[in-house]
């Protein structure tokens, strides 16, 4: 008896594929049949992931806040064919307090949070089929007001808006926008992270721990194959509780 594959015959491109939620995914949505593209600002580390990823998968090296990156990788998309899914993840987290923001520390995140996602988003557009899936990666951020991490919950709140936002322009298309909303993940994304800010947050989240990798990566399959076919526009929080009591 054949295995029933949730993704089989399925093409993704995953942002941010080379570490933590991303390369979760990334392998998660291979075993389950399909053929993904990964990209990762750092060639070394995207060529790990590749191989730790081992079959059906293409790395493109690239900043998804350089458009001309990101035409690099729909270049190498359309060699291949077709597109199905599109889980724009890759993001980054600063805390920084209000009264010390810098410009840089703003213009860093909404550049490779915000922007990164439209164009990622946007640029597919041409190659993704008409009934396919968009996801997002979001926060728990985007809703806690948490302390200094201000700029940075306002560009997952920021997402969380693009969703609905495409939900309705690509409704004649069949193609569905959703947003997966980690809490704290055990990610290398909080390496270097104050260890008390840290400790905090983890404070408040009902189930007592961080996050791992693959739960949320999980959700993202969820949102990506046809068992949520008939889901669009949501924000699917993935955060032990934290933003829901």
């Amino acid at each position: 008896m054949t295995e029933n594959k949730k993704l089989q015959g399925k093409v993704a491109v995953i942002t941010g594929g080379t570490t933590g939620i991303g390369l979760a995914a990334a392998k998660l949505f291979v075993k389950e049949g399909a053929y993904v593209f990964i990209t990762g600002r750092r060639q070394k580390e995207l060529d790990a992931a590749v191989k730790e990823i081992g079959s059906n998968v293409t790395g493109v090296q690239g900043d998804v806040a350089n458009l001309a990156d990101l035409d690099r990788l729909y270049e190498a998309v359309k060699a291949n064919g077709k597109l199905d899914i599109v889980f724009a993840n890759a993001g980054i987290a600063e805390f920084s307090p209000l009264g010390k923001i810098t410009e840089d520390h703003f213009d860093k995140l909404f550049d490779i949070n915000v922007k990164g996602t439209l164009f990622t988003v946007q640029k597919s557009l041409p190659l993704l089929k008409d009934g396919g899936s968009i996801i997002l990666t979001g926060s728990v951020a985007g809703v806690k007001g948490t302390p200094a991490f201000g700029v940075y919950g306002a560009t997952k709140a920021a997402l969380r808006s693009f969703a609905r936002t495409w939900t309705s322009d690509l409704k004649d298309r069949h193609i569905r926008s959703n947003v997966v909303s980690p809490g704290p993940t055990d990610t290398p994304a909080i390496d270097g992270q104050p260890a008390e800010a840290i400790a905090r947050i983890v404070s408040t989240i009902p189930m007592g721990r961080m996050g791992k990798s693959d739960e949320i990566a999980r959700a993202a399959l969820f949102l990506a194959s046809d068992d949520s076919s008939f889901v669009t526009g949501i924000e699917l929080f993935v955060d032990g509780g934290r933003g829901q009591i």
